[in-house]
């Protein structure tokens, strides 16, 4: 391997952005972030390493698995880069902004590491999106966040989006009315999660008809809802689906065009939700484009947010394209750039000779040229 390729290595799951493709991930970021503001979310941002025991306080639990640790050699404790931005907006609101009135809503943005990726996403560095609300119990705000995700998802030009919503915390219940272990609620866990119907079928008559049943529930939300209520279900679960159902018809009523589906028995990728989640999916897009739901605090509020992950992002929406350069000779007046981006094209000065003008234009990439004054396109 020569000296310039061994350069060029990077780890797994690391990879360079390029010209274009950084520009469209950054523009799209803040077009996100526009969006979340003008629905009244305010823009924190968290640093990229800190103390590994404050991250750990919480919901950080949840990704301790995922953090990369490295020693402080200031202080000599241990730290760790983030692999998840929504630990650190709930330490914030518990710390920094404890006395702010609630509800309380923020947004961030920023660059996230992981020790691994996954099979749908080996991406190990990405930045990740999202908003926040604070202090809300109500389930108009878990219908306030997916419909918030929807239409800024929908304003950037995503196409086939589609909103899976979901209750983790529904199967333990299932299981602790019919009775099992713990061992055995784990297993049937899993199963469901994985779509494991033979797994299913070894808890025997009753109990396993039952869990088929909400294995088999999934699909669009209207269809789904009328499988679930048809379901005998221990109170408390269904209680849980009726504020499924609910949430469900909040959303629909603000966001009417927005396609929900339901299913009750995912729960991967949420490990510290406590009620209503919701993953984000685009059509023919590998991977999630993000996901979120119901959390509690380590002050005991109650929060529910979601989280855009932009390596997945830049897979649902068109391709970078070089947009208008104007290519400015040598020789043109130095005020001439200035002008030009005060009308809004982008500019390039060059430093050779004006004959060769149109050439070296050509060859930086530009797509028109300023001559005697004027922009005209190359070509």
């Amino acid at each position: 391997m020569n000296s310039s390729a061994h350069k060029g290595l990077l780890p797994n799951g690391l990879a360079d952005t390029l010209p274009l493709e950084a520009e469209l991930e950054a523009a799209t970021i803040e077009r996100l972030l526009a969006a979340f503001r003008a629905r009244g979310y305010q823009r924190i941002k968290p640093p990229l390493v800190e103390f590994e025991e404050s991250f750990l306080d919480g919901l950080g639990q949840a990704v301790a698995a995922d953090m990369f640790r490295l020693m402080d050699p200031v202080s000599q404790r241990m730290m760790g880069v983030r692999p998840d931005i929504t630990p650190q907006v709930a330490r914030v609101a518990v710390t920094r902004l404890v006395n702010e009135p609630r509800p309380l809503r923020l947004s961030y943005g920023g660059q996230v590491l992981r020790v691994k990726g996954s099979q749908l996403r080996p991406e190990r560095q990405f930045a990740q999106v999202g908003a926040e609300l604070i202090g809300a119990p109500d389930l108009a705000a878990d219908a306030e966040v997916v419909s918030l995700a929807g239409e800024a998802l929908t304003d950037l030009g995503v196409d086939g989006l589609s909103i899976d919503l979901s209750l983790p915390t529904l199967v333990p219940v299932v299981c602790q009315g019919l009775g099992l272990s713990s061992e055995d609620s784990e297993r049937a866990r899993l199963a469901l999660d994985r779509k494991d119907a033979t797994a299913l079928a070894e808890f025997g008559d009753g109990i396993s008809g039952l869990l088929s049943d909400l294995l088999g529930s999934s699909g669009p939300v209207d269809s789904a809802v009328a499988k679930l209520k048809s379901i005998d279900l221990p109170d408390r679960a269904a209680a849980e689906i009726q504020s499924l159902v609910e949430c469900a018809q909040l959303i629909g009523a603000a966001s009417p065009d927005l396609s929900l589906t339901v299913d009750v028995t995912e729960f991967r990728g949420l490990e510290y939700q406590t009620g209503i989640c919701f993953t984000i999916f685009a059509r023919d897009v590998r991977g999630e484009l993000g996901r979120g739901g119901r959390y509690e605090l380590a002050s005991g509020e109650t929060a529910t947010g979601f989280s855009l992950f932009a390596d997945s992002l830049m897979r649902a929406l068109p391709g970078a394209e070089q947009p208008p350069l104007v290519y400015i000779t040598a020789d043109a007046g130095a005020g001439e750039g200035k002008r030009l981006r005060a009308e809004g094209w982008l500019t390039l000065q060059g430093f050779g000779n004006a004959g060769e003008a149109r050439t070296e234009a050509a060859r930086l990439g530009c797509t028109h040229i300023l001559e005697a004054g004027e922009v005209h396109p190359l070509g």
